[in-house]
């Protein structure tokens, strides 16, 4: 793409303002997106033209403005876009401009929307890694395990764990942002080939093994039915997973070893501080099990990385 960029821009641009053009880039079936430092804002356009000329199977180009709100929702700007040999990159038509589109990660389809729930393809990594850890849990309790996603978006940490056979026995999972658990339903609905309902509802137990639905993790813990049942829970809220963990706790299954996998942002120089605070927050930490330490898996900022930990609970015999 950087040639088709230089055609674009010129030389000159392309060296003036080499460290800030984009380096990476997003998939999402058909579309792409971009971080554009505020620096090089103004060619947009530009850097969307030289991204469809290189990349001939993409629809539509859109600008990552970062996540925003409680919801985590990105804010994404359409800034190209492509009918048969047409592009767009002023008044596009409302017809290129649909964010929702089915993903594929690890063998199964995942319908996302972007604009409206958060996803992200780079964290398949993380969720293959989750899926490690899950096994390891199984093995050690010699039964297929109850898994709670509190923050689940559209599910694609779960899809991971419920396609792996023998591995998952049951599953709560829930958000506060409606339309993702919209989506969830839908992806429910195509994973479990079970009928699950066409719009967000009130988290419930739908199947025996299925509790699913609106809801605030930070109020799971107050009911009987939920609280307390969960051998792996899962805290996908970088931004608050510290400040959330003491209503998360509550709900681990303690008459077994149990495990809390989060992710967590933090400031690289506040790592020490936050393993701290981490682990006088978490009940004893099973023996032969290493103490909860955060691991940079990438840069969130230039200040800022996105972290994750596990930790695994000791079984509570008082």
């Amino acid at each position: 793409w950087w040639n088709h960029l230089e055609n674009l821009v010129g030389k000159e641009m392309l060296i003036e303002h080499k460290e800030a053009w984009p380096s990476s880039h997003e998939f999402f079936g058909d579309m792409m997106i971009v971080r554009i430092d505020d620096s090089i804002e103004k060619y947009a356009s530009k850097i969307a033209q030289a991204k469809l000329l290189s990349h001939p199977f993409i629809r539509l180009v859109l600008s990552d403005g970062g996540v925003l709100g409680e919801l985590r929702i990105r804010d994404l700007k359409p800034i190209g876009a492509r009918k048969d040999t047409e592009l767009y990159f002023e008044n596009i038509p409302s017809e290129l401009t649909n964010t929702k589109v089915s993903v594929k990660e690890s063998g199964r389809y995942i319908s996302c929307d972007p604009q409206v729930a958060y996803y992200s393809t780079k964290l398949q990594t993380e969720r293959l890694e989750t899926l490690r850890f899950a096994k390891e849990l199984r093995k050690d309790l010699n039964r297929p395990l109850a898994v709670c996603d509190p923050f689940c978006g559209v599910g694609p940490a779960l899809s991971t764990l419920i396609a792996e056979e023998g591995l998952v026995e049951r599953i709560l999972a829930c958000d506060l942002n409606a339309a993702a658990v919209e989506l969830l339903f839908e992806n429910l609905q195509r994973w479990d080939k079970r009928e699950y309902p066409n719009e967000s509802a009130p988290i419930e137990q739908y199947y025996n093994d299925r509790i699913v639905g609106l809801a605030d993790a930070t109020e799971l813990y107050n009911n009987p039915d939920i609280s307390g049942k969960w051998d792996l829970v899962l805290v996908n809220l970088p931004h608050r997973t510290i400040e959330f963990l003491p209503k998360l706790i509550p709900l681990l299954n303690r008459s077994n070893v149990s495990l809390i996998r989060g992710r967590v942002i933090v400031a690289e120089s506040d790592i020490p501080s936050a393993n701290e605070k981490i682990n006088q927050i978490l009940p004893s930490i099973a023996v032969g099990k290493s103490k909860p330490e955060l691991k940079i898996k990438r840069d969130y900022s230039s200040t800022l990385r996105l972290c994750s930990f596990e930790a695994w609970i000791e079984k509570d015999t008082t």
